[in-house]
């Protein structure tokens, strides 16, 4: 077992497609494919079905999903805890996926300019802002970087952690211009109008869960806004994930619009409503431990301070 077959499978799930996975994942198709097939050889189980285009996981491949998501995790983590990042003199932060690859880096980059630079190392997310958060207060990461909602509880002693709010986002419903349903298509362009206007019509759903903060986030929205029926056809924590499915045409998504925004521009995503009460406005908050004595972290929390300081100004 090698811990590259695992996060070969996650990606694969995350985009249902083996070319798609195998060019994330910076290996030709057909070395992606025999990894997989090793994977499926050392379980003694087929995890994908071939049979179907795009690529879909097997009743087997649903359930060993989230074991090896959390495997990832926990290698990873454990991973990040041995590591003498102090003694490197790295930063330690911990992120939700989503963050990571959109306001991280261009906000690093400001923060650079504001007030030099900064070595920094990112924990792998490990799914939903709890376990994140324990990286922060079991002193396994000296910021954590998070989405924040009004009515998303976030149980955080404020005597013991301070936050800055960097950065601000929407979370809006998005669907690609022709979305699959039973028989046929539908426009995507504001499907949910259609969907609460046709009581009957059940409209495919792309859903985060239930555990994770955009899946809680949705279930407060789905309770103040008019109902309508739809269809989970596919599950991911992960808005990246989420978003490559939506492309397809597989349903109705709500992803952060620092994310989709490119693929907005080109035409592969519409807005699935037209309505701004479906829109979820979002803070991005830097969270530290008020305790902590390192003058890298406390000079990264001063210039951040700084740098928010001179965008407001």
């Amino acid at each position: 077992m090698e811990i590259k077959w695992l996060e070969d499978f996650v990606t694969l799930a995350d985009t249902w497609s083996f070319s798609r996975a195998a060019e994330l994942r910076n290996v030709t198709q057909p070395a992606f494919s025999r990894r997989i097939k090793q994977l499926e050889g050392w379980l003694g189980a087929t995890l994908i079905s071939r049979a179907t285009m795009p690529a879909e996981l097997t009743p087997a491949g649903r359930n060993f999903l989230p074991i090896a998501q959390e495997a990832i995790r926990t290698f990873y983590a454990a991973r990040e805890s041995l590591r003498p990042s102090h003694e490197e003199g790295l930063i330690r932060f911990a992120a939700l996926h989503t963050l990571t690859v959109t306001i991280f880096p261009r906000w690093l980059k400001r923060l650079e300019k504001t007030g030099g630079a900064f070595s920094t190392s990112l924990m792998p997310d490990r799914g939903g802002i709890e376990a994140n958060l324990e990286a922060l207060i079991g002193d396994e990461a000296d910021f954590f970087l998070t989405y924040a909602h009004a009515e998303v509880p976030f149980h955080l002693d404020r005597g013991q952690f301070s936050s800055l709010t960097i950065a601000h986002d929407r979370l809006i419903p998005l669907a690609a211009a022709n979305v699959s349903i039973a028989g046929g298509t539908l426009p995507g362009l504001h499907i949910l109008e259609r969907a609460v206007a046709q009581p009957r019509l059940a409209i495919p759903y792309l859903s985060y869960g239930f555990n994770s903060f955009f899946g809680v986030a949705l279930s407060r929205l789905m309770l103040r806004r008019p109902p309508f029926r739809r269809r989970t056809t596919h599950e991911n924590t992960i808005s990246a994930g989420l978003m490559n499915m939506a492309v397809t045409g597989a349903g109705v998504c709500w992803l952060p619009e620092s994310l989709a925004r490119d693929v907005i521009e080109a035409g592969g995503l519409v807005p699935a409503s037209a309505d701004p009460g479906w829109n979820l406005d979002l803070e991005i908050r830097l969270y530290r431990h008020t305790a902590t004595r390192s003058r890298r972290v406390e000079d990264l929390w001063q210039t951040a301070k700084l740098l928010l300081e001179r965008e407001r100004a």
